[in-house]
This record gives structure tokens, C-alpha cells and sequence, in this order.
């Protein structure tokens, strides 16, 4: 099993991450991001945008289970982080996590 504390960590460290719930909303309409992840206690009006726009464009999404607090500590950032794209994975196994999580994301193409 991935830890996925360690996989956010090595993503954010080797990979192209950008931060914030705008950014995921738009890394979410252009299905450019390969991953986003969002903290459970995202606010619910953002939340839900950003899953409608994930769902439209196939891009796997995350519930972090901790808070945006816990998801700002484990990037190693000293504000909140409610959302955050992966973009590139780098060095981390991160994408590992949708093959496993995400059961109901099967087929679809790339558009």
C-alpha cells in the first residue's frame, strides 16, 4: 500500500504541483492536471465545482482525508492547501492511488 503522505511529499518536491482551489478548478475544466486532490474540509461550493469539472474531464480525484492544514504540512507549505493538480508526478508512485481509489473512473478517452 502507498502512503500517501509520502507520495504528495515527493510529488511536490520532483514534480509539477500547483496549489489552490482556483487552480484546480482549472487544471479540472482543461483536464490538464493528472491528479487533483482536495482536503475533506474544502468548502462544499468548491468541492463540488471541482468534482463536476474532474467528472467532465476524466481527471482522478482525491479526498485528502486530513485537513487543509494537514494537507499544507505534508507539502511543506505555511498556508492552508485545500486543492492542489498534479500536473507531472516525478519521482512520486502518487498516480498509483487512482488505479486503486478510483474504481468507477474506468474507460473514457482523452478529451
Amino acid at each position: 500500500m502507498i502512503d500517501v503522505d509520502k507520495a504528495i511529499a515527493a510529488a511536490v518536491k520532483t514534480g509539477k504541483v500547483s496549489f489552490g482551489a482556483s487552480s484546480a478548478v482549472q487544471s479540472a475544466q482543461t483536464g490538464r492536471a493528472k491528479l487533483i486532490i482536495i482536503a475533506a474540509n474544502a468548502p462544499k461550493n468548491v468541492r463540488g465545482d471541482i468534482e463536476y469539472y474532474s467528472n467532465l474531464s476524466k481527471v482522478p480525484l482525491i479526498v485528502y482525508k486530513g485537513s487543509s492544514l494537514d494537507l499544507a504540512a505534508v507539502c511543506g507549505k505555511p498556508f492552508t492547501v485545500s486543492a492542489l493538480s498534479i500536473r507531472e508526478p516525478g519521482d512520486s508512485e502518487i498516480l498509483k492511488l487512482t488505479e486503486t481509489a478510483e474504481p468507477e473512473e474506468s474507460g473514457g478517452g482523452n478529451e
